[in-house]
């Protein structure tokens, strides 16, 4: 009964198959309907690629025509479905500006802006899709106020927002780290926080990125040279003077953060600082 059964399964495929490239193949007088019933009815069926097959073939049949909303529609989402957000992203953009008054205009906006998203890479990456993602996603929001898709349009804003955060994080954290056959550049590691937080000034990252920023002003207090000699200011006394901010800005961090996580190794800069100023309050 089992074998039956799996024979007739077989059967049932192969004939399903059978009918598909037999469509497929079809040329002359009714092949471009039948092949325009059979992609809808394979797609509503979940057989995205089919149907792309199918529709790719008639497309161009079909310029002009009523029914070709309809179809480049359904072509457009059978590459969002079969992931290929390159070509659905496309797809989607030439429906909106072809069906300016399409019914649709409003989803196919919307699954544009997804297929951006889409292609946004993780925050290691270079993030130059992922600020056309924010462009296009924040053009519809303003576009469609109203629309249906505008909470989870502002979600994807705030995710693509974070990555950006994260990658100027990043950049400017390694600044401060010391791996092997390297030295740290703690300038550049305080600018780049500085600009981190003028560019973010509401991330989530805000209490990380100031502690990484003190522990850079911190590190470069300890490790100063004595003095240094200018044309504007003559004789620096560089290390008493880092030394000093570094004091500063630990203050403030603990007022600002009384909770925080790095609590403890702020308090030992704090005490490291106050140890090494005490040697000038002698000499003086």
């Amino acid at each position: 009964m089992k074998k039956f059964f799996y024979i007739l399964i077989a059967l049932v495929v192969f004939s399903s198959c059978s009918e598909y490239q037999k469509v497929l193949k079809l040329t002359g007088e009714g092949a471009t309907k039948e092949k325009f019933e059979m992609g809808e009815a394979l797609f509503n069926e979940e057989k995205y690629a089919k149907a792309n097959r199918l529709f790719a073939q008639i497309v161009p049949e079909y310029r002009g025509k009523p029914q070709a909303e309809k179809l480049m529609f359904l072509y457009a989402m059978t590459f969002y479905k079969m992931k290929d957000y390159y070509i659905s992203s496309y797809r989607f953009e030439q429906f909106t500006k072809s069906y300016p008054k399409s019914e649709k205009l409003e989803e196919a906006s919307f699954l544009s802006v997804k297929s951006y998203y889409m292609l946004s890479p993780a925050y290691t990456k270079d993030q130059t899709e992922t600020k056309e993602a924010i462009a296009k996603t924040q053009e519809f929001i303003n576009l469609f106020p109203e629309s249906e898709f505008f909470e989870e349009a502002n979600k994807l804003v705030q995710e693509l927002d974070f990555k950006l955060e994260q990658k100027a994080f990043a950049i400017a954290k390694q600044y401060g780290e010391i791996a092997p056959g390297y030295t740290a550049d703690f300038n550049s590691a305080i600018k780049s926080f500085d600009n981190f937080l003028y560019d973010f000034p509401g991330s989530r990252l805000r209490e990380d990125a100031l502690f990484y920023r003190l522990d850079a002003v911190f590190q470069q207090a300890v490790n100063s040279i004595e003095y240094k000699n200018s044309k504007e200011e003559g004789i620096v006394h560089l290390r008493k003077q880092r030394l000093e901010t570094a004091k500063a800005d630990s203050t403030l961090f603990l007022k600002m953060f009384a909770k925080s996580k790095y609590i403890e190794q702020v308090n030992q800069m704090a005490s490291v600082v106050e140890e090494e100023l005490k040697q000038y309050s002698i000499k003086s």
